[in-house]
Formats: C-alpha cells, structure tokens, sequence
C-alpha cells in the first residue's frame, strides 16, 4: 500500500457524498469496510450501498472491528485498541493481495469515514501505527455538527461569540468549561446534560442523523431533561445501538 485515502462520507444520508469522495472512492484499488456487531450492520450496509451505486468495480475487503477494553485505564485501553485496528487494516488487505497477481499490486486503499476524519475521529492516528505509513490522503465529509445545526435551522455561535465541541465524559467529569455559553456535546452515552443546571439553557438534540431514523428534540433543558433520556433509551432498544450529538446554549 503506497497511500491510503481517508474518505468522509456524511451521516448516512447518501445526498450528503460530495463529488471528490465519489471520485475517490472510484480511484482506489481496495475499499475496507469496518464489520461491527450484528446489531450495527446497517451502518456496514450503508457503506456497501454508497460503493455498489457509484464504485462498484472497485474490490471491497470486510474487516472485524475489534472490541475496545477499557478495564486497564481508558488511554491503555484506546492505545490497544487502535494498534488491534491497524493490525485487522494490515491483514483483510493482505489476504486481498494473496488473491491477487504480482502485476495487481494494490497501491491505493481507501477507508469510508462516517462524518469526517477530523471531528472525534481516530483514523488518522491509526494510520500513523502503520509501517511503513502511507501516504495519506484525506477527503472532508459532512460532520454530525454541521447535519445537527441544518436539521434544527439554528447557528452554531451567537453573534461574535466562541463555542466549544466536547464530550460527554468532559462535560460530566469537568462540568461547563468556563470562557463559552453554547457547547456541542459528541460521545455522550451517558446524557451528561442531567448534571448541568438547567435555568436559562436550552438544548438542541438528535440522534441517527442524516439517516432515515432521525429523531430531533429541542426546548429548555429542563423539560428535555424530562424527555431525551426515556426516548433515548427506547430509541437504542428499538436499533440496538444508537449515535447522538446535542448542543447547549445558556445566556451570556
């Protein structure tokens, strides 16, 4: 592999592809696709509809994701899990080339990220686990942020004001960074929220976005307080696994 090609595809909307990641998608030699839990195969189903309407001569090899442990200290565990990862990319592209004639050497590789590579994305640190590392090469996506601030029809800052993007375990272990009013919240499987006060915030929520699935709520943080968390809970029940993104503005 002389470069791998990290293409953002959007949030599962097929509309949300742009015209370089289809070309890039059509210029690879190889297409790794994660394969998660059963419980998660529609996310690997998506990926394969993107490729069987617009590359689909281009050779697909599924991959087992490996579980992440977390028991030993939560950077231990991601660092382990990012080298287990590396590792799966090395072999699935390997038992490819085996298949394959000396003259077919496969030079470019080509991942499909959801949203995009740079938003709470590791692929781009895993790659750099490679040896020898590839050239890389990045196609920008649609992020979650972006479809969560459409879907609402809301700005993401107030007039001449910052905002953060955060995690749920930063908001819950270090509550409202001071210096912002409004924070986007990713990776929250907790609803971290519950531990804000709620007077004078409001919150913006969604789950699924971009796929057919969504769901959006909104309103003081209060009443939503009342309202996510139950409909959360159902939403996972009903998929077996669900991705969320909120966002919380307070007044100045």
């Amino acid at each position: 592999m002389e470069m791998l090609v990290m293409i953002g595809i959007g949030m599962g909307n097929p509309d949300h592809l742009t015209l370089q990641a289809i070309k890039a998608m059509r210029g690879a030699d190889l297409i790794l696709i994660p394969q998660k839990s059963p419980d998660k195969s529609d996310l690997a189903g998506l990926r394969h509809m993107m490729l069987a309407e617009h590359a689909p001569d281009v050779p697909v090899a599924v991959f087992d994701m490996p579980k992440r442990d977390v028991s030993g200290g939560y950077l231990v565990g991601v660092d382990a899990w990012h080298d287990a990862i590396a590792a799966a990319w090395v072999g699935a592209i390997a038992r490819v080339q085996d298949n394959l004639k000396f003259s077919e050497k496969i030079r470019t590789v080509a991942l499909l990220i959801w949203g995009d590579p740079s938003l709470y994305d590791s692929t781009l640190r895993i790659a750099s686990r490679l040896s020898p590392v590839p050239e890389i090469t990045v196609v920008p996506g649609v992020t979650s942020m972006q479809v969560l601030m459409a879907e609402h029809a809301i700005p993401v800052n107030e007039i001449g004001e910052p905002f953060m993007v955060t995690t749920g375990r930063q908001l819950r272990d270090h509550g409202w960074p001071n210096g912002v009013n409004t924070l986007v919240v990713m990776l929250d499987g907790e609803c971290s929220f519950l531990r804000v006060p709620p007077e004078g915030v409001q919150i913006w929520w969604g789950a699924y976005l971009g796929m057919v699935e969504q769901v959006l709520a909104a309103g003081s943080l209060a009443e939503m307080a009342v309202t996510i968390p139950p409909l959360r809970e159902r939403l996972r029940s009903e998929h077996g696994w669900i991705m969320d993104i909120y966002i919380l503005r307070r007044k100045g």
